[in-house]
């Protein structure tokens, strides 16, 4: 995959603010610090497109990034980030839903989950919640590197296991490091998406 000119569009909190050029919409969903934006950058093979913080749950508006001119990557801001005030957590996640329930352009949603750890709580609350938007859904088990390559694919099954046993979600590995990974994660896109010509 080739990505020629991929750009950051603006930061919403509204949908007034959100692009109106009716482009599908690939939107990034998870915890804080499980790795959306150098998801996004590796993909795109950009440094910096998306902005990485050494500082989990510091992207607190919807970002979008326009993908040359065929797409968005929409990342949300993460989720369970214990230092943001009560106050703040309410009105990222009324922003956050809005977008979910509003926007007519949302065509696929990218779930990230760390394949180290079980599920949080939070992690299950989000993908039942997605489960029932009836919305397009993978699952990207992330941070892969950081487990021997021979046990990537169970991991993966004990991941699948818990919160998908029908399996009728795809779950794929991923790592920024290991980009082995990336190839296979277009193709699910395009198979998902199959009037989206990337």
């Amino acid at each position: 995959m080739h990505i020629k000119n991929p750009q950051f569009t603006i930061s919403a909190v509204s949908p007034k603010q959100y692009p109106q050029d009716n482009l599908p919409q690939i939107v990034l969903v998870g915890k804080s610090n499980v790795g959306k934006s150098s998801f996004i950058n590796t993909l795109v093979n950009r440094k910096k497109l998306a902005r990485t913080s050494s500082e989990p749950g510091k992207t607190r508006q919807i970002n979008f990034y326009n993908i040359d001119d065929k797409f968005y990557f929409v990342d949300l801001p993460g989720y369970g980030y214990s230092k943001m005030s009560k106050q703040e957590q309410v009105r990222v996640g009324n922003f956050i839903e809005e977008y979910l329930q509003t926007s007519k352009n949302i065509s696929l949603i990218i779930f990230l989950i760390d394949i180290r750890h079980e599920p949080t709580a939070n992690d299950k609350l989000m993908y039942d919640y997605l489960f029932k938007t009836n919305l397009p859904c993978i699952v990207i088990a992330n941070k892969a590197d950081k487990i021997a390559i021979t046990k990537v694919d169970s991991y993966v099954t004990k991941l699948q296991q818990t919160l998908n046993p029908l399996k009728d979600l795809t779950f794929l590995p991923f790592s920024s490091e290991r980009r082995v990974y990336t190839q296979k994660i277009w193709k699910t896109i395009e198979n998902k998406l199959p009037n989206l010509e990337i």
